[in-house]
């Protein structure tokens, strides 16, 4: 494929309330939108850093001046054969993973429109549907979380994940099991904890939990194996795992039993197929985690977690859960906790252009 012509634009989309994680707290949704022309076919994509740099070194900020300034003129105007060959080219040009992103799961939808095959075939997956699970972020009052879970639960996801922190986590989870009892339930501590918080996790081992999700930072490989000797529960690591040579010394170490994928992290969709192929070696399973993203990134979350190896249930949550809008058309949708994937050939949802332009930051376009 040659890429005629590549356009990114800059959104922001109000979120529903608030999100918080322990590091730090967002009320509106920034993304960067990737449109690549080629012929008359055009694939989209999302770089979607989080605001601020409370979760990653990756900011809208630094997204868009990598994407204007060198990463679309670079690839404008040449030809691209396979996976491997666009990976290359773009790993070579020194972006960040969030930036990359972008520009290489929008080279997958071209392929697979090229295919005339829906996005999630070509990646090799086998589902029609995919399991949805519902993730809450920190409240103060654990009244407020309670009616969170109540009122989306009614929408049939699968499990739910709920963040803690030091001071907010036995007490979240006590609460959780009381009001709503053997659901399928796990952690989320985003690396808020260190080893002197041992404790908490063994207290935490008494109730049932799927998984404790990044207890530790995503450097501390070696404490989150000591870690996972003294719990039952198993540990998933996400932001530990941000290229194929951390997997691969995690496995090493048995820092973990349970890898979460975000594609955004590990920079689009080859290397998230490499890492779950050096997952299914050594026999470990795996989820797909999000952001979240806007429409075009929790359509690729969906696609994604259509592989085989993907056994629990996505964070891909409908477009209304998160947002107060979206961009893309259709939504995102939710019913009885699964997300029907699309048989159109390519990601299978399109940008509605009246949504960019309400919520457009700035757009830039590069052609021959």
């Amino acid at each position: 494929m040659k890429i005629d012509k590549a356009v990114a634009t800059h959104v922001r989309v109000p979120f529903v309330e608030p999100f918080r994680i322990s590091s730090g707290c967002v009320a509106e949704k920034d993304a960067i939108i990737l449109e690549l022309h080629s012929d008359s076919l055009t694939g989209y994509g999302e770089s979607s850093a989080m605001a601020g740099h409370f979760y990653s070194a990756d900011t809208p900020e630094k997204c868009w001046s990598e994407l204007c300034g060198f990463v679309l003129p670079a690839i404008v105007g040449r030809e691209f054969e396979c996976p491997e060959n666009w990976n290359l080219s773009l790993d070579g040009l020194g972006a960040g993973n969030f930036t990359k992103a972008g520009v290489e799961t929008a080279f997958w939808d071209l392929a697979a429109q090229i295919r005339n095959q829906p996005l999630h075939v070509v990646l090799g997956g086998g589902k029609e549907q995919v399991e949805s699970g519902l993730a809450i972020g920190l409240y103060d009052d654990l009244r407020d979380m309670l009616r969170a879970i109540e009122r989306y639960l009614v929408d049939g996801y699968r499990r739910v994940k709920v963040k803690i922190e030091p001071g907010r986590d036995i007490d979240v989870v006590n609460a959780v099991r009381k009001t709503f009892g053997d659901i399928p339930l796990f952690v989320d501590a985003n690396g808020a904890y260190t080893p002197e918080h041992v404790d908490i996790f063994r207290a935490l081992d008494q109730f049932g939990l799927l998984m404790f999700e990044q207890p530790y930072p995503g450097s501390f490989l070696e404490e989150s194996a000591e870690l996972q000797q003294l719990v039952e529960t198993p540990i998933c690591l996400d932001e530990s795992l941000e290229t194929p040579e951390q997997l691969q010394e995690a496995i090493r170490l048995g820092s973990f039993r349970i890898a979460n994928f975000k594609i955004q992290r590990v920079g689009g969709f080859y290397r998230a197929l490499q890492m779950d192929g050096i997952c299914r070696k050594h026999g470990l399973t795996a989820w797909v985690g999000t952001m979240p993203e806007l429409g075009i990134g929790q359509a690729q979350g969906a696609a994604l977690a259509s592989l085989g190896n993907f056994v629990y249930p996505t964070d891909v949550e409908a477009s209304n859960r998160w947002f107060q809008d979206d961009i893309v058309s259709p939504l995102i949708h939710v019913q009885n906790g699964v997300i029907d994937l699309p048989s159109e050939p390519g990601l299978g949802v399109s940008i509605d252009r009246a949504k960019i332009q309400k919520y457009e930051i700035a757009s830039r376009s590069f052609s021959q």
